[in-house]
């Protein structure tokens, strides 16, 4: 291992660097930073380690299952640098780092990485800004008045409808515990030139949603393009402010406008990749958590597909390319297509029932969802992976963001989960 000391801040490397300064000795203090090969445009940005493979393959999808990781304790590892073949290995200081979760990778290729040597996670209460309370932002406004208390100290709400706003502000400032008036957080209009004065931009501006009875198939996808001019427009907003919380996609298609986020903030004003906007860990979309509601609510109803509500995961977009896992340990290709096509058809059911399906995306998707994140708890996400927006089980902590590394993913599950990835390709 080589150690440099980069404006105060312990960098590890498996290789030696140029123009870092001389070699240092192996610091001793708590945060510990790893610098790890990876693109400046799809790779992400930084990242908790929690398996030393990761130091060499931490951008794709084999981040996620430790079994397909390169092993350090087989013998000697090599990996590409500049072409080359080089032998490494993993000295005891950063096993320990790895080991007491204090290890941040950071990709040296994408611009602006230094900012983050100095970056510290703060736990106190976090403020939260919503753009667009319709059916669903009111709902999610709701979810994160009552339940919020605890991480949220207070909420901004801005539409293009002042009427809106001020009926939702005057709605949510009567909602009260008697004699305990400072419980719930306080709900204030905000113009939008304030949008990005928070920690949590939440994002549920929708436009064209296909009207309950049309023939739209796929009618995420037939929001995409309205959803993602109105996405540009606030991802550059969001980079003249220099905003530093976290960009959240809650609106359809929420994987595909999560990477128009990260992309467009990213545009100098010739549209020409800088890398001096969002961070790809500034931004996630949150779309899977209803998903893995619905699956489990149909392996509460049917007994062969209990297995999930113990072993399952999801994975993957919300909407096409979702795959569900009745297990991990015990998987069964059958069942999880089985309980996959029945969560994705969840909201047509909801349709032909006439209503539109949005209070459970809302709540599962939305509220729940970002409160778990602000908590820094394990919750259902889609974060930077292989170039695109990947659903998966993460967690913010002080290392960063940490995405669950499971002991082994199944061939069959993994193969999805790869389709899942370039179906996301596909789309942006």
């Amino acid at each position: 291992m080589y150690y440099y000391n980069v404006k105060g801040a312990a960098l590890a490397s498996l290789v030696p660097l140029e123009g870092f300064g001389p070699q240092t000795e192996p610091a001793n203090s708590w945060r510990m930073f790893a610098a790890v090969p990876g693109d400046p445009v799809l790779g992400r940005g930084s990242f908790k380690v929690n398996h030393p493979g990761q130091l060499l393959a931490g951008h794709g999808l084999e981040a996620l299952d430790a079994s397909r990781l390169p092993g350090f304790d087989d013998g000697p590892t090599s990996a590409l640098v500049n072409g080359e073949a080089v032998s490494m290995e993993l000295d005891e200081t950063v096993r320990q780092a790895i080991a007491d979760g204090r290890l941040t990778a950071l990709n040296t290729a994408r611009p602006g990485w230094e900012e983050l040597l100095h970056w510290s996670y703060h736990s106190d209460k976090k403020r939260v800004n919503i753009l667009a309370i319709g059916d669903v932002g009111s709902t999610l406004l709701t979810g994160l008045k009552l339940l919020g208390g605890d991480a949220i100290s207070s909420i901004g709400i801005c539409d293009l409808s002042d009427q809106i706003t001020a009926r939702w502000e005057f709605e949510m400032g009567q909602i009260n515990l008697p004699w305990n008036y400072e419980l719930f957080p306080e709900v204030e209009v905000i113009s939008p030139d304030q949008l990005f004065d928070c920690d949590m931009f939440v994002f549920v501006a929708s436009k064209g949603i296909p009207p309950v009875g049309s023939q739209v198939k796929d009618v995420r996808m037939a929001q995409f393009e309205a959803n993602a001019g109105i996405v540009k427009h606030y991802a550059r907003m969001a980079r003249e402010k220099e905003f530093r919380g976290l960009w959240c996609a809650v609106s359809d298609p929420v994987d595909p406008l999560a990477k128009t986020a990260y992309l467009e903030s990213n545009k100098d004003g010739n549209g020409n990749w800088d890398g001096r906007g969002l961070r790809p860990e500034q931004v996630q979309g949150f779309g899977l958590g209803v998903m893995n509601a619905r699956a489990a609510y149909f392996a509460k109803r049917d007994p062969k597909l209990a297995s999930f509500l113990s072993e399952g995961r999801s994975f993957g977009p919300h909407g096409t390319g979702l795959f569900i896992a009745n297990s991990i340990d015990h998987y069964d290709e059958e069942l999880s297509q089985e309980l996959t096509r029945l969560t994705v058809t969840a909201n047509l059911k909801m349709r032909e029932m006439g209503f539109k399906p949005y209070v459970a995306p809302a709540l599962s998707s939305g509220a729940l969802s970002l409160l778990l994140t602000l908590r820094g708890e394990w919750h259902c996400g889609s974060v930077f992976l292989d170039g695109v927006y990947m659903g998966v089980k993460n967690r913010y902590t002080p290392a960063g963001v940490e995405t669950e590394l499971l002991p082994r993913i199944p061939d069959p599950l993994f193969a999805h989960i790869q389709e899942a990835a370039e179906h996301l390709k596909s789309i942006l």
